[in-house]
């Protein structure tokens, strides 16, 4: 493995596992919300056994992110050194607001942890929605600075050089709200199927069912809400990235000729070599219609891209099928979960029905994960997009393919700490908590 690749791995690694934690860091506080929320309405002990519960979920998920994050900013650094050098002072705003949105996060999450039966119940209350609220906002001006990557503004460039900066511009780019509500949106909804179906399995397996039911039900909720909203995002994306990266969605469609009435693909095994696509169901003119609304429109093929300039098709092909069909699934189980909400409430207490639920638990986690893969490999070659390629940014400092295996470890053996803590809080008994706590 040489230089370029180690650090390549390196970064993947590290923005694969950090984008779980951050998305559950950014999520969870919401539905910590809610269940408060009912409980100082209600005033039902399970509401506040579940908000408590989940409290130290977000807790665990805080620490997590914020070590992976921490570790992620100096990889920018120390592995993108030439990257860094230039665009630091171009999108250096959204990562410096980042950093005051976390702090906000931190503190208030200190308050909420802390402010059981010390602050006044409503205050209590809203200092965990500002836990939410930051989350969310830390969450987008991260992507605002990917999509800058992928959409460079806010800067002139010329004989190798970058002048008249707006890092207003910058971090406002073009690409930046399609990005952030498409990620954001992911988030509520692989967090959403995630949560409930743990909760699922428990009540499944009769576990503290009056306490995992409540937690199912406002995790469920979340999640097919999103779930159904995820492809109209999507489709705002796509069509974002058919104008600005027209070589990454010949490669998320395999498309490998330019052409009119051109089919949408599904499935199919790419042939890099012979530039076609083996098994695949071809839906004649409906990437036309749904990229410029005209069957009979034109769309880019990887034949109008230089070749040193194309993404391995391949990757991005199969990572975009992935996240497609899964979340398709997910548009699915959400769809069965609204007719159950208005006429068929009983299917909440059915194992088939709830059996779907842990069924879809990881799906929305890898549906993330081939999205971002689908975002990063499909701006390949570049760094930044049209401006910088990948392989000029890299660091010359050798040995990085050792810093990799290192990384590696640290994260699994963070994740496997992470699963023995929520391993742990889920199986707690509610009745530990304290349900005498008054404020």
């Amino acid at each position: 493995m040489d230089n370029f690749l180690a650090a390549r791995s390196q970064m993947a690694l590290s923005l694969g596992f950090h984008i779980i934690f951050s998305c559950i860091g950014m999520v969870m506080p919401f539905f910590m919300a809610v269940s408060h929320f009912m409980w100082l309405r209600t005033g039902n002990e399970n509401y506040k056994n579940v908000t408590k519960a989940w409290s130290k979920g977000v807790a665990i998920f805080f620490a997590t992110g914020a070590v992976s994050g921490t570790v992620l900013s100096f990889e920018l650094g120390l592995l993108w050194p030439e990257f860094m050098k230039h665009a630091g002072p171009i999108f250096g705003m959204p990562f410096s607001l980042e950093g005051t949105a976390f702090f906000i996060e931190a503190i208030a999450l200190g308050f909420f942890l802390y402010g059981w039966g010390r602050f006044n119940k409503w205050f209590h209350w809203f200092t965990g929605v500002i836990v939410g609220l930051s989350g969310i906002i830390s969450g987008i001006l991260v992507v605002a600075a990917n999509s800058w990557m992928n959409s460079p503004a806010g800067f002139d460039y010329a004989n190798g050089k970058y002048t008249n900066i707006d890092p207003i511009a910058a971090m406002f780019n073009k690409a930046w709200f399609s990005q952030s509500l498409h990620m954001t949106i992911a988030a509520f909804a692989a967090t959403g199927f995630a949560v409930a179906g743990i909760h699922a399995l428990m009540i499944l397996r009769k576990t503290n069912i009056g306490f995992h039911s409540i937690a199912f039900k406002i995790a469920a909720v979340f999640a097919i809400i999103a779930a159904v909203l995820q492809p109209l995002s999507g489709d705002i994306s796509a069509k974002f990235v058919a104008k600005t990266q027209p070589a990454k969605l010949a490669a998320m469609e395999a498309h490998f000729n330019t052409e009119r009435n051109a089919p949408l693909i599904i499935g199919g095994i790419p042939d890099e070599k012979n530039k076609k696509v083996d098994y695949a169901v071809k839906l004649p003119g409906m990437l036309s219609l749904m990229i410029n609304g005209d069957t009979n429109s034109e769309v880019k093929g990887l034949d109008a891209i230089v070749v040193n300039d194309q993404p391995p098709v391949s990757v991005v092909h199969y990572a975009f099928q992935i996240m497609v069909a899964l979340g398709m699934l997910m548009l699915g189980i959400s769809l069965l979960s609204f007719i159950a909400l208005l006429r068929k409430r009983a299917w909440f207490k059915q194992r088939w029905f709830l059996k779907l639920f842990v069924f879809a638990t990881p799906l929305g986690f890898i549906a993330v994960e081939a999205g971002w893969t689908v975002t990063e490999v499909g701006r390949q070659p570049w760094i930044i997009q049209g401006i910088m390629r990948t392989a000029d940014a890299v660091t010359p400092m050798p040995g990085i393919v050792y810093s990799f295996y290192l990384f590696t470890a640290v994260y699994v053996s963070l994740a496997i700490a992470v699963v023995f803590l929520l391993n742990r809080q889920i199986r707690m008994v509610p009745e530990i908590y304290d349900i005498n706590t008054k404020y």
